[in-house]
């Protein structure tokens, strides 16, 4: 305000801007814009205008007008947020190279990456192959780990965990794979335990960019939000279809399982678990008997009461082809079937099956002394007749051996110097200097009519005016 005024003085305005020139490429936007979308760049845009439409500007005027054109608005991302408790990602990828166990060998491990959506907090570990069990055993791993389950897990496929989306070999984000860069590790135990203590010591401590929190406190926080886990694990186990054999049992890595109450030629449901053999009605599922699983290959478990003892077919065709070997044989394996019943009709296949790589008299004879020792098992008999076929071998080694000396001390003794239908070793001196000169004659003979013959061409050829 001026002294001695009434009146304000307003203050000055701001300059008014500078409208911005029109660009020279205004007037062709629409042919610009066509010729964007089909990919094409700002330099054959240019070429373009220049021979189709007489464009008069500069190259860096089409330039500017395409970038502008070209702008986009930022791609947006819904930020996914979650409750204390209420997911759990996992992601897998590869691990660090790690050395191959009996090999001088470096491979890429499996590594498998479970998170809490909320705290961020992980769990990471690599195995050497994938299977439907060591899957199931990573999960149960993870959740004891985080002390509790959430209300779901996710296998996800999203940017953040995947770059590529694969359900056998998926790429691993960056992120996830940032502690392994760059390193090797002579044993899978080894990069496991480096894994543990990353996590413990840098990605735990670490500040979530979003939440603007420490990993470890939301962890904390989250620990009390997770279900509570049985004290019994994840009991893991294989199933297959047996068929129930003529001595009511079925066969489970070599071994029989009494299947009662399921009838002989049935089909049931076998359930093998680390501790124990479950047979299920295979239409039902219900549970028909329960066996603690046999640590030795060809143990019986069947109890004395439930073995059959009549004999069906496959036995009798048993003890007649016993019978063929010998009676210690077939008195045997009738002896055998009468203690075990049909369970036994294995080890009878295998006594009689020793004949495809014994004689049969090595066989029988085996037998015998497995009766007369009291020695009733299919082993046994084979240790028996492996001595016995042994022994066989070396006396018939033995008396080879001995005929043979025999034949040529007897042969030397009886070696005829002279006789009359021998010759005298003169005689054959004399014919073999008779060969010899006749033998010489001939060749002479020879190159005496070569040289003949090439010095009468060679006379014919120099000599003047006559023709060949």
């Amino acid at each position: 305000m001026a002294t001695g005024s009434a009146e304000q003085i307003p203050p000055p305005w701001p300059p008014a801007p500078v409208p911005a020139a029109t660009s020279l490429c205004e007037p062709l936007r629409e042919f610009i814009e066509a010729q964007l979308r089909l990919k094409r760049n700002a330099t054959a845009i240019f070429q373009d205008l220049v021979d189709q439409h007489g464009f008069a500007g500069q190259y860096n005027s089409v330039k500017r007008f395409c970038a502008k054109l070209r702008h986009k608005e930022p791609e947006q991302f819904d930020r996914l947020s979650f409750l204390p408790g209420e997911e759990m990602q996992v992601d897998y990828g590869e691990g660090a190279p790690t050395r191959m166990p009996g090999s001088e060998r470096y491979r890429k491990p499996r590594l498998f990456v479970a998170t809490l959506r909320y705290s961020r907090a992980s769990l990471r570990r690599v195995v050497w192959k994938s299977s439907q069990q060591i899957w199931a055993e990573l999960h149960e791993r993870a959740l004891r780990y985080f002390g509790g389950c959430p209300q779901y897990v996710v296998l996800d496929n999203l940017k953040e965990g995947i770059l590529k989306p694969d359900l056998y070999e998926p790429d691993l984000n960056p992120v996830y794979a940032a502690a392994l860069k760059g390193r090797r590790f002579e044993s899978i135990e080894a990069q496991n335990e480096f894994l543990a203590h990353w996590e413990k010591n840098w990605a735990a401590k670490r500040i979530h960019g979003t939440e603007r929190r420490q990993v470890q406190a939301m962890f904390e926080e989250e620990r009390t939000h997770l279900k509570a886990l049985p004290l019994l694990g994840m009991q893991y186990f294989n199933e297959a279809v047996r068929t129930v054999c003529d001595d009511s049992c079925v066969r489970v890595d070599h071994s029989s399982y009494a299947a009662r109450p399921a009838a002989i030629g049935s089909k049931v449901l076998v359930r093998i678990y680390a501790q124990r053999i479950e047979i299920r009605d295979i239409h039902t599922g219900a549970l028909l008997r329960t066996h603690a699983k046999a640590e030795r290959p060809g143990t019986v478990v069947l109890p004395q009461e439930e073995r059959v003892f009549n004999p069906s077919r496959e036995t009798r065709l048993i003890l007649r082809q016993a019978s063929e070997i010998g009676e210690h044989a077939s008195r045997l394996c009738e002896l055998l079937f009468a203690i075990e019943g049909r369970v036994g009709q294995r080890k009878l296949w295998g006594i009689v099956g020793l004949v495809r790589r014994y004689p049969a008299h090595c066989v029988e004879t085996a037998c015998a002394q497995a009766l007369e020792q009291g020695g009733y098992s299919y082993k046994r008999v084979l240790a028996l007749a492996e001595v016995i076929f042994a022994q066989a071998l070396a006396a018939i080694e033995t008396e080879s051996t001995g005929a043979s000396s025999s034949a040529s001390a007897a042969g030397a003794r009886t070696l005829t110097q002279q006789h009359e239908l021998i010759r005298d070793a003169d005689e054959y001196a004399d014919l073999f200097a008779h060969a010899a000169a006749v033998t010489a004659t001939s060749t002479l003979a020879a190159a005496t009519a070569n040289t003949t013959t090439t010095t009468t061409t060679n006379t014919n050829t120099n000599t003047p005016g006559v023709q060949p």
